[in-house]
């Protein structure tokens, strides 16, 4: 099977840890235990999140003062080639040394003109206390939004139209080659009106949304979008939650799922199964084996004909 793995950014950084590198790098490994089970029967694309790297990468540059902090599409850039290199190296030690991998910096292309530049939502960066978000917010020009019970920075993030290199990646693949492309959603970029010119955009691209366009793209087989939850849950947090196990995407679409969570992953596994009549899963990072087998995650399909939940576990 070929199939595209959008890794969360638990696969990179757990909630609470320090963002340092070796942390980055020990979830990286847990990640590449699960993907390497599968890495020899499947062809393998494998795109991940990077809001905490790029709102590091702000901070720290906003602390250099001699020159301004780098926009945000040179700094996804940045961080898809750092992420690369830790996926890289992490199945390589698992993997057999003939299997080629390559990380490809992946421009995709937005709409200038979309609703999203008006309504920044997606979230980068690390989470503060309310009075420290507001006085970063005041001094540097800032949106922030509320993350649980602490705030975040939040920017721009417009919908993906199209990715530029989806035909090297096609060839990597079709040589053998494991390919990590599209981190963070890839590097937002648009067109002058003429549509003669290519800039970069000050945004941040849903890593979901992009890997569903990526996996139509490539005419994946499956599309897995591993997180820190085992699925797609009702009533999550309540008593009473219940984790939907299959869904159709018409019947998945009038549950409603939060916007700031779980709200996205559910949209590009409804478009992703629409667009193309193939599955997506949503599923945690550690069941990656399992998802492939049928036998975790929530599988969002239009050969089933509503919901079902899954039975829960005795007490």
């Amino acid at each position: 099977m070929r199939i595209v793995i959008a890794l969360g950014g638990n696969a990179l950084l757990r909630r609470g840890e320090p963002m340092t590198s070796g942390n980055q790098r020990e979830n990286v490994r847990i990640a590449a235990q699960q993907i390497a089970q599968i890495a020899p029967d499947n062809e393998l694309v494998i795109a991940h999140g990077n809001g905490p790297q790029v709102g590091l990468l702000a901070l720290q540059g906003a602390a250099y003062k001699e020159v301004e902090t780098y926009p945000l599409d040179v700094l996804g850039a940045q961080t898809e080639g750092m992420i690369g290199y830790l996926i890289e190296q992490e199945l390589g030690n698992l993997l057999p040394y003939e299997v080629p991998f390559a990380t490809i910096l992946t421009q995709v292309e937005v709409d200038a003109r979309d609703p999203a530049f008006r309504n920044p939502t997606k979230p980068i960066g690390p989470v503060y206390g309310k009075e420290e978000a507001e006085r970063l917010a005041k001094e540097r020009g800032w949106s922030i939004a509320p993350d649980g019970d602490k705030f975040r920075r939040v920017v721009a993030s417009p919908r993906p139209k199209h990715i530029f290199e989806i035909r090297p990646v096609k060839w990597l693949l079709d040589h053998g080659t494991i390919v990590i492309c599209a981190g963070g959603g890839g590097i937002p970029t648009c067109y002058d009106e003429a549509r003669q010119h290519l800039t970069g955009v000050e945004a941040v691209i849903d890593k979901d949304l992009c890997s569903a366009l990526l996996a139509e793209e490539l005419d994946a087989d499956l599309l897995i979008i591993a997180t820190d939850v085992d699925a797609a849950y009702v009533d999550w947090g309540k008593p009473g939650q219940k984790a939907i196990a299959q869904a159709h995407p018409d019947a998945l679409e009038k549950l409603g799922f939060a916007a700031g969570s779980m709200g996205p992953k559910v949209q590009a596994a409804m478009e992703f199964a629409r667009n193309t009549g193939k599955d997506a899963v949503i599923g945690s990072l550690s069941d990656i084996v399992a998802i492939t087998k049928r036998q975790a995650g929530t599988r969002v399909s239009i050969l089933e004909p509503g919901i079902q939940y899954r039975a829960a576990a005795a007490s």
